[in-house]
C-alpha cells in the first residue's frame, strides 16, 4: 500500500525528467520556478550564456572575467597616458593599494561571517597615529607592533561585542567608527611626525622592484587564502556566514569564530596604519576617513556576498588592483577629486552589475556551483 503512491511519484518524477529532456534541459537543473526565463527554451539559454572556464571541476570563469577586466584597464592607461608603465609610477601604484589590500582582506573575513566592520578607517588613523608617538619613547619595531596590538584590540572588542550581546555588527563597527575616531583625536589632535630614520623604512624599502610593504600585502592574501579555504576555523568563519545554527549544532563555536573574524580585521587594520604611517611620514588623527568603503567596494567587486557564506580571496585582490587602476588612471589624467568619486562610484556600480548579469546567466542553468563556496 505503502508503494503505490512512491511509484506514483516515481512515474510523474520520471515523466517530468522525459519532458525536460525533450525540451533540451540539463537533468540536474532545478525544478522550473515563476520566472519566465526559466522557462525559455534551453537552446535560447544556450546561447545567452558566457562561456565558462573550468579547470579540474572549479570553476574560474569570475577569475578569468576579472583579469580580462584588468587587462582592459591595463591597455587603457597604457595607451592613454606615457606615465603610466613609468618604473616610479608603478612603483606608486603597488604602494597605494597596500592599504587597501589590508583591509580588503580583514573585511573579506568578516563579510564571509555576514558581518560587516566600518570602523576599519578610523582603526588606521588610531594605530597609525599612536605608533608614530610612541616611536620617540622606544624603540621602532616596538612602536610598530604596539600600533598593531591596537588594532587587534579595537577589532577583538567589536568580535567580543557582536559575538556575546548578539549586537548588529553595523551597529557596534558604526559605535566603533566614532570612538576609535575620537581616541586617535585624544591622543593627538595635531600631525605626529616622527624623527626616527627607522620608522620610516617599513614603508619605503624595497625588494628588488617590489616595495616591502607590498610584499607584506601579497603575504597576508597567500596565507589568508591559505586560512580561509584550507584550515577548520577558516571554512567555519564561511560556514558561519552560510548558516550559523547549521555550524552551532555541529559543534562549532561560532562566537569564539565570529571573535576570530573581527580580531583579524583589527590587525589588519593595525598593519595598514603603521604602514600607511610609515609610508607618508606623518601620521594624521584624520586619516582614513571612507577607507572602510574602498575595503568594501573590493570585496563586492570580488563576487562577495554581503549576505555571507560566500567570498574569494583571489577575486578580492583583482578588486582591489582594479580599484588602485582606477585611482591611478584618474590622477595621471589629473581629474579633480570630486570627479573622481563620481567616476569610480559609478566605474563600480557597472562592473557589479556586468558581474551580476553574468552570474545570473550562468546560474540559470542550475550549475552555478561557486555559491556558498570559497575558492
Amino acid at each position: 500500500m505503502n508503494g503505490r503512491p512512491a511509484a506514483a511519484d516515481t512515474a510523474k518524477s520520471g515523466r517530468s525528467a522525459r519532458t525536460r529532456r525533450t525540451a533540451g534541459e540539463p537533468e540536474d537543473a532545478e525544478p522550473t520556478g515563476k520566472d519566465p526565463a526559466d522557462r525559455a527554451p534551453a537552446p535560447v539559454l544556450s546561447r545567452l550564456r558566457p562561456p565558462r572556464l573550468v579547470v579540474r571541476g572549479r570553476d574560474f570563469t569570475a577569475e578569468a572575467g576579472m583579469l580580462l577586466l584588468l587587462a582592459a584597464f591595463v591597455a587603457v592607461a597604457g595607451s592613454t597616458t606615457d606615465a603610466f608603465l613609468t618604473d616610479t609610477n608603478l612603483t606608486n601604484l603597488m604602494k597605494q593599494m597596500v592599504t587597501t589590500g589590508l583591509l580588503a582582506y580583514g573585511m573579506l573575513v568578516v563579510i564571509v561571517t555576514g558581518g560587516i566592520d566600518l570602523s576599519v578607517g578610523s582603526v588606521v588613523a588610531l594605530t597609525g597615529i599612536m605608533a608614530a608617538g610612541l616611536a620617540a619613547d622606544m624603540p621602532v619595531p616596538l612602536a610598530l607592533l604596539a600600533g598593531v596590538a591596537v588594532g587587534i584590540g579595537c577589532g577583538a572588542v567589536n568580535g567580543t561585542l557582536v559575538a556575546r550581546f548578539a549586537i548588529a555588527p553595523f551597529v557596534v563597527t558604526l559605535a566603533a567608527l566614532t570612538t576609535v575616531r575620537g581616541l586617535a583625536f585624544v591622543y593627538s589632535e595635531t600631525p605626529v611626525a616622527p624623527t626616527k630614520e627607522s620608522f620610516f623604512e617599513l614603508g619605503s624599502a624595497t625588494a628588488g622592484p617590489f616595495p616591502a610593504a607590498t610584499l607584506i600585502m601579497l603575504g597576508v592574501f597567500l596565507l589568508g587564502g591559505i586560512f580561509l579555504t584550507r584550515t577548520p576555523p577558516g571554512r567555519a568563519l564561511v560556514a558561519i556566514g552560510g548558516n550559523a545554527e547549521a555550524v552551532r549544532l555541529a559543534g562549532i563555536g561560532v562566537r569564539r569564530h565570529l571573535v576570530l573574524a573581527y580580531t583579524i580585521s583589527g590587525a589588519c587594520a593595525g598593519l595598514a596604519g603603521v604602514i600607511l604611517a610609515s609610508r607618508v611620514g606623518i601620521a594624521q588623527p584624520s586619516v582614513g576617513t571612507a577607507f572602510e568603503l574602498d575595503a568594501i567596494a573590493a570585496c563586492v567587486i570580488g563576487g562577495a556576498s554581503l549576505a555571507g557564506g560566500k567570498g574569494s580571496v583571489r577575486a578580492t585582490f583583482a578588486g582591489v588592483l582594479l580599484l588602485a587602476l582606477i585611482n591611478n588612471l584618474l590622477n595621471l589624467h589629473d581629474v579633480q577629486s570630486f570627479w573622481q568619486q563620481v567616476l569610480k562610484g559609478l566605474i563600480i556600480v557597472a562592473v557589479i552589475l556586468v558581474q551580476r548579469a553574468g552570474r545570473l546567466r550562468v546560474g540559470s542553468g542550475g550549475t552555478d556551483r561557486t555559491k556558498a563556496r570559497m575558492t
